[in-house]
């Protein structure tokens, strides 16, 4: 069972402040002090907290990769707003978190309170680190404010200041936490040391990364960070890659059987009639589409990418550039014809989950996160659907490690590749490995690599726009056509799935104009996307809190 999902949707309390001139005490809510004084108390406290956590969506839609429809963020056409939905629930979570942290320091109860005020100071590390990556430095605040306070009306603190007290908080909550092993199976899913290591991993590969780029001094010190606290979960015995599907455990890993594996660190779980979701179905029925830029990441099964393999078939079947490549292509893309379990399709499987022709699209249809269950596939059917949205997972941890290791010293060792990256492609069956003499032997470029390997591991869940910012590498990919897969010149134009049937019924001649000078679907065209690199790479702050507090200053050319 779920735990904490069930915990959370019976937690109906609402912790009030009382006025200091009112002595009766409300009989229909409870006061802030006359609360907080058992570990069941906290407990429930921190039960809210675990709302914050990200669920099931589009992911990676705001980067290049995948796309639904024109995304503001991705073609940068997005504007400053009044509020910023963001900002406010982060600062909402933020002051709670800082009440159950003080709290917790009555001497009275901080022995039993203390797990649950190390729960507070992840999140509220969690919340900062989703300010951070979007504004930069913000308004740090670590006392619970009332409307006299002082720091209501404080400047931004500096971006350094924000990661600094990230990093803090989550070093800090890794001592009273527990390891994932030493969870009761009633308090699975809460928030363990591992946790707190892994998005102290995040968050510092990001900063280093970010500064390195930028040429800040302090990027080395992050990046040392970031590898300590990634070898730090690796080493913890607490935690390997999912492997019970065998070859296909990679796919499995993202649906019902993935769950609760351990390869899983922190994620936003759900519970079949309790919180459920219907994310299996919306992504096929509204359109959650992988681009060709997404497509033309996955090597060649001789770890070449598709420009230099002899093994690449090109694109001029339906099927033709799916094979000899990595597995994780198949894994998380549907190869055209495949058939996937849907009811709303005759005799329940879907032999035909592509409509090329239809605007928008690119053609390509997600496979990750599609279940074995065909009601759980059906909008409609089953619309509390239960399975995870894995937010930190193993893979991450290695690919960080690696990363880290080759910025900060310009070079990985086979060695290192072996204990990191090489085991992300053992898992996936894909039969080359990574080594620096493969690399120098076939003219690769070993950064070039390593952040391939990211960007295909991590797929589809959300990374891809943070990495490009991090890298600096935004205003070259993000300006850039979206498209998709090559309908002109290729059996695309007229295909036949299976055996003669299922013949393209949304064949529309139209489409033949929309595509590129090689044939390729223009879902989105390069004229209607930029990114300026001097306003882009911060998103505005509120309108609103600007006005209410004159202090803060609006992020460059906003």
């Amino acid at each position: 069972m779920k735990n904490i999902v069930n915990v959370l949707i019976a937690t109906t309390f609402l912790v009030t402040s009382c006025s200091k001139n009112l002595d009766l005490t409300p009989k229909d809510t409870m006061s802030d002090a006359s609360f907080w004084k058992t570990a069941a108390d906290f407990k429930m406290g921190a039960n809210n907290l675990y709302y914050t956590l990200d669920g099931l969506w589009y992911a990676d839609t705001e980067s290049d990769i995948a796309y639904n429809v024109n995304n503001s963020v991705s073609n940068s056409t997005y504007q400053t707003a009044e509020t910023n939905n963001d900002w406010n629930n982060s600062y909402t979570y933020i002051r709670r978190c800082n009440n159950i942290i003080a709290k917790a320091q009555d001497p009275a109860i901080a022995e039993s309170a203390k797990v649950y005020a190390a729960e507070a100071k992840f999140f509220r590390a969690y919340n900062y680190w989703r300010l951070l990556r979007l504004f930069g430095g913000v308004p740090l605040i670590s006392e619970v404010l009332d409307i006299n306070s002082e720091a209501l009306y404080a400047p931004r603190a500096s971006r350094k200041e924000i990661a600094d007290f990230i990093i803090k908080d989550l070093a800090d909550a890794a001592v009273d936490l527990p390891g994932r092993k030493a969870l009761s199976a009633t308090d699975r899913g809460r928030i363990t040391k591992g946790a707190a290591d892994g998005l102290r991993a995040r968050v510092a590969l990001f900063e280093g990364t970010w500064g390195k780029y930028r040429n800040d001094a302090n990027a080395n010190a992050y990046l040392d960070i970031a590898i300590q606290a990634s070898k730090t979960v690796m080493e913890s015995g607490q935690y390997t890659l999912y492997n019970a599907k065998g070859a296909n455990s990679y796919r499995y890993l993202f649906i019902e059987e993935g769950d609760d594996s351990e390869e899983c660190i922190l994620d936003r779980r759900y519970e079949k009639d309790i919180e459920g979701q219907t994310f299996p179905a919306l992504i096929q029925r509204e359109g959650y589409l992988p681009t060709k830029k997404m497509a033309d990441m996955y090597l060649c099964s001789d770890g070449l990418p598709t420009t230099a393999s002899s093994l690449f078939q090109g694109y001029g079947t339906t099927t033709s550039e799916f094979q000899n490549r990595d597995p994780r292509m198949t894994m998380t893309i549907i190869v055209p014809g495949k058939v996937v379990p849907q009811s709303f399709y005759q005799n329940g499987v879907a032999s035909w989950p592509f409509y090329p022709q239809r605007n928008p699209n690119t053609g390509y249809t997600p496979y990750k996160y599609i279940s074995e269950d065909v009601y759980a596939n059906t909008n409609g059917e089953s619309p509390n659907f239960k399975f995870d949205n894995h937010i930190i997972r193993y893979a991450e941890m290695l690919l960080i490690y690696a990363e880290a290791t080759f910025e900060r010293n310009g070079m990985i060792s086979d060695a290192d590749l072996d204990k990191s990256i090489n085991l992300l492609r053992t898992r996936a069956t894909m039969p080359t490995k990574l080594t620096n003499s493969f690399v120098t032997a076939n003219g690769l470029d070993m950064k070039t690599e390593i952040r391939r390997e990211r960007t295909v591991e991590l797929a589809l869940e959300g990374f891809r726009y943070d990495d490009l910012r991090r890298w600096k590498t935004a205003e070259i990919e993000l300006p850039q056509d979206i498209k998709g897969i090559k309908i002109k010149n290729s059996t695309w134009i007229d295909p036949v799935m299976v055996a003669g049937v299922n013949k393209n019924p949304y064949k529309k001649t139209s489409w033949q104009t929309k595509t590129d000078a090689d044939g390729f679907i223009v879902a989105e065209s390069a004229s209607g996307r930029a990114f300026d690199p001097a306003k882009h790479y911060l998103r505005p702050l509120p309108t609103k809190e600007i006005l209410l507090n004159p202090s803060l200053v609006q992020n460059p050319n906003w």
